[in-house]
């Protein structure tokens, strides 16, 4: 009897949650606000500064919180996902933060670099689900078609440039999307989202 009860005296280990639509959050968010300097939308010299906090703190650090907890939760895609675009967004924001771009040509092979990490990173999609195909399909166009538009040496406002603008806030609507539909799964909401079978 005294074993039953010591039992049932143990601490039942309360269920993660899914840090999935965080970092997912964090990255449309800010997607979205520098894709708008991208496409044009915003045309101030030094609008692009907005982007600063959001990568800092939003884009980069909670993306790289939420990578450690699917590392935690034993998802490798997601830990590497989220981790690595947290890192970009770190990056995008000390390198804004202090002009330390120090040409198109620099940035264009930077880049490039995301455009084949993100390349490999939708092929790991191919296995899940619609949604997540979606943000990672489209986010490899549009680092593709800015990469392409600073090898051009092209200033902004260029059609390259503008069109990889709009492709990221694309990117960023799945995203956000994906994001709601993580959370709505994961409560008791009245409704759901779908994102398509996986493959």
């Amino acid at each position: 009897m005294a074993q039953v009860s010591a039992e049932r005296s143990e601490p039942v280990a309360a269920p993660a949650a899914n840090p999935a639509p965080l970092g997912l959050s964090g990255f449309a968010l800010t997607t979205f606000v520098l894709s708008v300097v991208n496409a044009g939308i915003l045309t101030g010299t030094t609008d692009i500064k907005i982007v600063i906090g959001l990568a800092f703190f939003y884009g980069g650090a909670a993306q790289i919180l939420a990578g450690m907890w699917e590392f935690r939760a034993g998802n490798t895609f997601g830990a590497t996902a989220f981790t690595s675009y947290g890192a970009f967004w770190l990056a995008v924001a000390i390198s804004v933060q202090q002009g330390f771009i120090p040409s198109h040509a620099a940035f264009a092979w930077f880049l490039l670099g995301w455009t084949i990490f993100t390349g490999l990173m939708f092929l790991g999609t191919l296995r899940s689900n619609v949604a997540l195909m979606g943000v990672f399909g489209l986010l490899f166009i549009t680092f593709l078609l800015l990469a392409i538009n600073e090898f051009q040496g092209a200033p902004s406002g260029n059609a390259i440039g503008i069109i990889g603008g709009y492709f990221g806030i694309a990117t960023a609507l799945v995203a956000w999307y994906t994001a709601l539909a993580g959370v709505l799964a994961s409560g008791r909401a009245t409704f759901t989202l779908p994102v398509g079978p996986r493959s």
